[in-house]
């Protein structure tokens, strides 16, 4: 059995993967609501559809941003909570890179002058990632010495 005593710096991890995903999905969520209304993309309309909305890429790019962030909340929230009892202020710093990384991915991604295929990361969005990758590192080193015993 192994035991281990939780870090008074872990409540920076609860801030960080409890109320750092709410925060940051009012925010993203708000183009969205903004783009449905000016677009003209009613309600239970997950997306436009092309050919009989006007502006279906313009909205459907917004969508997909939010929608790439709400895919990738919860694993990300889990590792983060994980991988904080190692590393807890790393994980709460690897966080904040998540989220502005999450707010500028939605910025290039939306950026209608950009090729979707790259416009999320052309205004910094490859940021988020390296929050993602601080929160699995950490999984993977607690779940190694976890192991090791």
């Amino acid at each position: 059995m192994v035991a281990f005593e939780v870090s008074s710096q872990y409540g920076w991890v609860v801030l960080a993967a409890g109320i750092g995903p709410v925060l940051t999905n009012f925010y993203l969520s708000g183009p969205v609501m903004a783009a449905r209304s000016k677009l003209n993309v009613p309600y239970p309309n997950c997306y436009a559809v092309p050919g009989y909305h006007k502006n279906a890429d313009e909205f459907n790019r917004v969508q997909r941003s939010h929608q790439n962030y709400l895919e990738n909340i919860g694993q990300y929230s889990t590792m983060t909570l994980i991988g904080g009892l190692k590393y807890p202020l790393v994980c709460a710093a690897g966080s904040i890179l998540y989220y502005v990384g999450s707010v500028l991915y939605q910025k290039g991604y939306i950026d209608t002058s950009l090729d979707a295929k790259d416009a999320r990361y052309k205004k910094g969005g490859i940021v988020k990632w390296i929050g993602y990758l601080i929160s699995f590192y950490s999984t993977c080193a607690l779940a190694y010495d976890l192991i090791q015993g």
